[in-house]
């Protein structure tokens, strides 16, 4: 488990702010599962969901700047719970998938050109004896304004993307893992980027991207 509870490049679970946001949200909890449901909360609700946080800047993927700009899309958040579980001395590991994704605004279908979204990052934490699957991405005020079912997580069971919306139209469906990982891997990730969204990389396409707002797209605005 050591390698699950270290800080790395990424997960920079020793950087003050971090360790200070771990003891704050994890205090007084009765045992690990306690810790990393609080932490799921917290960066859950507490960091703002944007998929216009994208950025091709190796550093926007540090736990702590995450925390610092309060925002993100999933891959940045589930850097930030994995960081902030280790940090309380929960081993943490990330893990990603490709997603068909039916929630999205028109803006964000513009961009993308497709609806398989690359690289969905999840948390994973070591809790009584087995790796449980955590997804922080979509905070609660974005969730209502989309009319989707927010994930709970109870440090038992998997918390994954529904399939389904309220209304019972579709929402997700994983169609690729990409497996764990002890640490974020910023050049495979960019590796499938290129591949799935080269228009990505066109000269100030991701810059452009990210002056969007996809939570006031989600509440007409």
């Amino acid at each position: 488990m050591k390698e699950f509870l270290d800080g790395t490049q990424y997960l920079d679970k020793d950087e003050p702010a971090i360790a200070a946001f771990a003891r704050e949200t994890a205090e007084g909890a009765r045992d690990d599962a306690e810790k990393a449901v609080r932490l799921y909360y917290a960066v859950r609700d507490g960091v703002r969901y944007n998929p216009y946080a994208l950025s091709a800047d190796p550093a926007t993927y540090r736990a702590s700047f995450v925390l610092a700009q309060k925002e993100g899309y999933c891959v940045q958040k589930c850097i930030l719970l994995a960081a902030a579980a280790r940090a309380a001395g929960v081993p943490a590991r990330v893990r990603f998938a490709t997603v068909k994704n039916h929630l999205a605004t028109a803006h964000l279908r513009e961009l993308m050109r497709t609806d398989l979204f690359v690289f969905h990052g999840l948390t994973e934490f070591f809790l009584g004896g087995r790796w449980v699957k955590a997804t922080p991405a979509f905070n609660l005020s974005m969730c209502e304004k989309f009319g989707v079912l927010p994930l709970e997580f109870d440090g038992t069971a998997d918390s994954v993307f529904h399939p389904f919306d309220r209304a019972g139209n579709r929402h997700m469906e994983y169609v690729h893992d990409y497996g764990p990982f002890a640490d974020f891997p910023f050049e495979y990730m960019m590796e499938e980027y290129r591949k799935y969204y080269p228009h990505f990389f066109e000269a100030g396409a991701i810059e452009a991207a990210r002056r969007g707002d996809f939570e006031r797209e989600a509440g007409g605005g």
